[in-house]
């Protein structure tokens, strides 16, 4: 009794300390997953705690519970206008830039560690991957915005590309463990694993959404349903020989779009459970390793992870992205964006729980390769980013946003509270004077916890939270005038858009009446618009610039057609 006491004990204290750290992880720019880990060695059996964990059975079976609910989860926050803008790239990443990662890795591998070939690309599929979570954090933590196209081909590639590498991984895994040769077999595989986890998925999400509309249950029960079912899913496919991982993104996907009254419950829930996964996956597997084993095959795994940061993943991404005509300081990020994450080294544990031959050097290796990359590339995210200019100016939004879903409306309804800071813009004002011209309803002020109403027409004073009800399509709108850094993003946004911003109804001639241009080979009559469209050849994204004789043009803002309606105009620096 006292043992399991202690267990308990030592289980709480570790996620305790983990939780503690990110404070310290924020400030100093470290990934927070890198900590989790280095938490996770430090109580290990080499390390002070000295808890011994040599189980990889039961590290296999909390890692794959814990990757169902951090895919559910991140497949429900996916949403359909970032499959709009970079669905088409980040599938090519997702599959051949996987396909193009083992190989190169694959034969690195084989050439250093004296492997055969199947064994070298069995390692390459494990390292083939890249993980969401760990980069997304970083981005959240510092409170960087980047191009939209950019982020969500990292988004859904990272996302989507981990059923690809188990898929590779369980095929080589089988192809070792029964001494097969590589032929027509992986490809029968993994058309398998590809439609019966895609239907299944599908299915899953559709059948889910219907339950949700149809069960009279309590509300606090649909989160808990929702967990239920994923992880049910991600078995009944695997049972089926299709990629469970796979079902249950394309299953979280279809639920988070679904606009059902409960989602704002589910993903509520679900935030704090994708936590709880991350922070357990990465304990686990701190305290699974043994440092000491990794000193073995140091060198050839530090050489590794360099062709696969400089080589692989620059030449997978370079390739993927010739069709697609990214900028290359836009392929340069994305190169440099690969992180590795928990996903390697769960796909380590296939290969040492089949049995196959050199079991521990594959988890050995791939744990190296996640250290080298969450030090070198996660430390170094906001640097690069910046340096690269991929930065945007960062959209105002509301401190507290409370959707009405419960409520039947075209248009999904909002309370909104704003609090009120020394720099607030509306400090002192009524909200009569605030000049609001949008179709929102004023609900007044909370301040020293009671509720002035509007009727009362209370002056706004620091401290206080104005509360706003308001569709979902105002909330951007409203919050340039609202939010306590209003002031601040309009200088954000004058350094990058420009001081100037016009209608993308404009035409060339409109604008050379302000602007001494050369019209030499332009049409005087196209608009601002079309002109920028025509230079892409694809769909422009808030944040793209082209330029036009000595002005540079910048997108501002697209409306729900795809339509530029804002442009900025800034004069180019000699």
């Amino acid at each position: 009794m006292d043992g399991i006491n202690l267990a308990i004990l030592a289980g709480a204290l570790l996620f305790f300390i983990s939780i503690i750290a990110t404070l310290i992880s924020a400030r100093l720019g470290a990934p927070m997953l890198l900590v989790f880990l280095l938490i996770g060695m430090v109580a290990g059996e080499d390390g002070i705690g000295g808890i011994q964990f040599a189980n990889p059975q039961i590290a296999f079976l909390i890692g794959s519970i814990a990757l169902v609910i951090i895919l559910f989860d991140g497949g429900m926050r996916t949403h359909p206008e970032r499959f709009r803008v970079a669905l088409a790239p980040a599938s090519m990443l997702a599959t051949l830039g996987v396909v193009i990662t083992c190989g190169t890795v694959g034969v690195a591998a084989a050439y250093l560690l004296g492997l055969g070939w199947i064994e070298g690309l069995l390692l390459g599929a494990i390292l083939s991957s890249t993980d969401a979570a760990a980069v997304f954090s970083i981005f959240q933590s510092q409170r960087l915005k980047i191009k939209e196209r950019v982020a969500s081909t990292l988004e859904i590639e990272s996302g989507s590309n981990d059923p690809m590498a188990v898929i590779l991984t369980l095929t080589l895994v089988s192809l070792l463990a029964q001494d097969k040769a590589l032929d027509a077999f992986v490809l029968v595989t993994f058309l398998q694993q590809a439609v019966v986890g895609g239907a299944m998925g599908y299915g899953a999400g559709r059948v889910f959404v219907f339950l949700c509309r149809k069960l009279p249950l309590s509300f606090a029960f649909f989160p808990l349903l929702a967990v239920a079912s994923s992880i049910m899913i991600y078995a009944l496919t695997n049972s089926f020989g299709g990629s469970g991982f796979l079902a249950v993104y394309l299953m979280g996907y279809i639920v988070g779009n679904a606009r059902l009254p409960q989602i704002i419950h589910i993903l509520r829930m679900h935030d704090g459970l994708a936590w709880i996964s991350q922070i357990s996956m990465f304990l686990m597997l701190g305290l699974l390793v043994s440092p000491g084993n990794l000193m073995d095959h140091l060198w050839q795994a530090l050489l590794i992870a360099g062709v696969l940061i400089f080589i692989a993943r620059p030449l997978a991404v370079f390739i993927c992205l010739i069709p697609f005509k990214f900028p290359m300081r836009d392929q340069l990020f994305i190169s440099w964006v690969g992180l590795r994450g928990a996903v390697p080294i769960i796909l380590a544990l296939f290969p040492w729980l089949a049995g196959v031959p050199n079991e521990h050097l594959y988890f050995d290796v791939a744990f190296v390769v996640v250290i080298v990359s969450l030090v070198l590339q996660g430390w170094s995210l906001i640097p690069v980013a910046r340096w690269l200019k991929l930065e945007v100016p960062a959209e105002l939004e509301p401190d507290q946003a409370m959707p009405l879903d419960a409520v039947p409306s075209k248009d999904v309804m909002e309370v909104l509270a704003y609090k009120v800071t020394s720099r607030s813009p509306v400090l002192t004002m009524r909200w009569q004077q605030l000049g609001v011209q949008l179709p929102v309803q004023y609900l007044g002020l909370i301040r020293d916890g009671d509720w002035l109403q509007a009727s009362e027409d209370p002056a706004i004073a620091a401290g206080d939270t104005i509360m706003v009800l308001s569709h979902l399509k105002h909330v951007k709108k409203l919050s340039e005038i609202l939010a306590s850094d209003a002031e601040k993003s309009v200088l954000d946004n004058s350094n990058f858009f420009g001081d100037f911003l016009l209608n993308g109804a404009v035409s060339l001639s409109d604008l050379d009446a302000f602007y001494t241009i050369n019209m030499a080979e332009l049409n005087r009559e196209q608009t601002l618009s079309a002109y920028i469209s025509e230079r892409f050849h694809r769909r422009v994204v808030i944040g793209d610039q082209v330029k036009l004789d000595q002005l540079l043009l910048t997108v501002r803002e697209i409306n729900e057609q795809g339509d530029i309606t804002q442009v900025g105009i800034k004069p180019l620096q000699d």
